[in-house]
């Protein structure tokens, strides 16, 4: 029999959800009862999932979880890096190798200082022999200003035909009065690698060179070195499609007031952009990288990437470490905290490897630890004993046994980084090549044409290889406009 507080408060449950007296609940039969009894069980069970879907929502942040740090809002969480505290003091350190400024073995100009009398007894010394001097140097830039070049061709008789004769001009200058190519270097440089807006580029020209050049030329510069970097973004796909590993990213970038996707793929020497309307295969497809990779790709999970077959799979570790700690601390689940110092264990013995690889009993072991923290975490999210109402599409389960599902079902692509060495135990590359192209959109909101989304990628692809491979960036750019683009292949051979 159940107890009268218990039965007070089931009555009060009843109440709230079938309006019925006192004198009615009594008449029901026991069946009656029971229904609705299941009734509030099962909507008590909606409703707590319901509530923690809602509480997880809330205790997400760019911490524990994949979301940007632009979306913590104003009051952001505590940082707390997943990196552990370095024993090393802040500043150099021991053995490191200094960098100062030194003086030049030979200076552009020269200012002698003369001294004419002597400052302790004020003895004319205007004709003494100098006998050393005491040097001192300054490193300045001169006074920047435009320096304008005037081609002249010449215009003759010719005696024999009876026609004038005018010498050719250089191939690029084709109007009475132009731009070189040093100043569209420039101006592509600072608005697609400083992110400058073009208002700002033409401020900065006029402050320094006392020039202000209209925004057609800013975008004329930018759509002219599209063309010029054309061959490398094309050697830059080829090399990326011949590439051991290459780490890939997507990441959503407003395109004309719509949500479009930017897709990266890039390694330590190359990068390449590309924005589509879909995030999923089909962008994929139209970038063109993956359909013909063969190599092992590392990404953040996202399905997509597991419809192409010829390549290999491995996860990015920094992702799950943020999940895990979410589980630990939302639903404070022991094994996902051990399953996080499993994994960066794991990742600090491949770094101390001398061997460059990990014994099998030492993998043999790891694997073990793996699987015993997946069953404990199992047996902490069982199937839950009153099933949900069944909805359309697939079955809803709590984030971590989805967690749980994926460590269990690509255990091997998660651990790809202790079988081969070459493969990172994160896809923070990948991450830090998107980053800038977010800053582009914190500044601007939005690209308003395709055309200039497009622009943006084609040159960010090349700054960007340019970059990786320690090259200057302003005379990789002036080259390409000499029809002299950098090849990563090319270099390569």
């Amino acid at each position: 029999q159940i107890k009268s507080q218990q039965s007070s408060g089931i009555f009060k449950f009843i109440m709230s959800i079938h309006p019925l007296d006192r004198e009615q609940i009594a008449d029901l039969d026991k069946a009656s009862l029971v229904n609705i009894i299941l009734d509030l069980q099962k909507m008590l069970v909606e409703q707590v999932a319901e509530i923690q879907s809602l509480r997880d929502q809330i205790s997400k942040n760019s911490g524990n979880s994949g979301k940007p740090p632009s979306s913590d809002g104003l009051k952001k969480p505590r940082t707390r890096s997943l990196r552990e505290k370095s024993k090393r003091n802040s500043g150099g350190q021991k053995g490191h190798q200094g960098h100062t400024l030194n003086m030049a073995t030979t200076p552009d100009h020269v200012e002698v200082h003369a001294i004419s009398s002597c400052p302790h007894c004020s003895t004319n010394l205007a004709h003494i022999a100098c006998e050393q001097y005491e040097k001192r140097q300054v490193f300045d830039i001169p006074a920047m200003q435009m320096e304008v070049i005037e081609h002249q061709a010449e215009i003759k008789f010719c005696p024999k035909c009876l026609r004038k004769a005018k010498g050719d001009f250089p191939a690029d200058i084709k109007k009475p009065v132009q731009y070189g190519q040093r100043i569209k270097a420039q101006a592509v440089y600072l608005n697609n690698y400083q992110l400058l807006p073009v208002a700002r580029v033409i401020e900065l020209f006029r402050d320094f060179y006392g020039h202000s050049p209209s925004e057609a030329f800013i975008f004329s510069s930018n759509s002219s070195m599209v063309e010029a970097v054309k061959p490398s973004l094309e050697a830059i796909k080829v090399a990326l499609i011949k590439e051991h590993l290459v780490q890939f990213d997507e990441s959503g970038l407003r395109v004309e007031g719509k949500l479009n996707w930017l897709h990266s793929a890039g390694t330590n020497h190359l990068t390449y952009y590309g924005v589509q309307p879909k995030r999923g295969k089909e962008g994929m497809h139209e970038i063109g990288i993956l359909p013909e990779f063969k190599g092992v790709a590392v990404h953040d999970h996202w399905k997509s990437y597991f419809t192409f077959n010829e390549c290999q799979h491995a996860l990015c570790n920094a992702h799950h470490l943020r999940e895990l700690r979410f589980i630990y601390e939302q639903y404070e689940q022991e094994w996902a905290q051990d399953m996080a110092k499993l994994l960066v264990n794991i990742k600090k013995r491949t770094e101390n490897s001398e061997l460059g690889k990990l014994s099998k009993e030492e993998q043999r072991q790891f694997e073990e630890n793996y699987d015993k923290l997946i069953e404990l975490g199992l047996e902490a999210n069982p199937p839950p004993s009153i099933p949900l109402p069944k909805k359309r599409g697939r079955k809803k389960q709590s984030p971590p046994k989805n967690l749980l599902d994926r460590l269990k079902e690509f255990k091997s692509q998660t651990l790809a980084f202790m079988v081969d060495f070459r493969i990172p135990f994160d896809n923070n590359l990948a991450e830090r090549d998107v980053r800038m192209i977010k800053v582009k959109q914190k500044i601007s909101g939005s690209f308003r044409t395709r055309h200039g989304a497009d622009t943006f990628c084609s040159l960010r692809s090349y700054i960007s290889t340019v970059r990786k491979n320690n090259l200057n960036v302003i005379v990789s750019l002036q080259q390409a406009l000499l029809g002299k683009p950098f090849l990563p292949l090319r270099e390569a051979e």
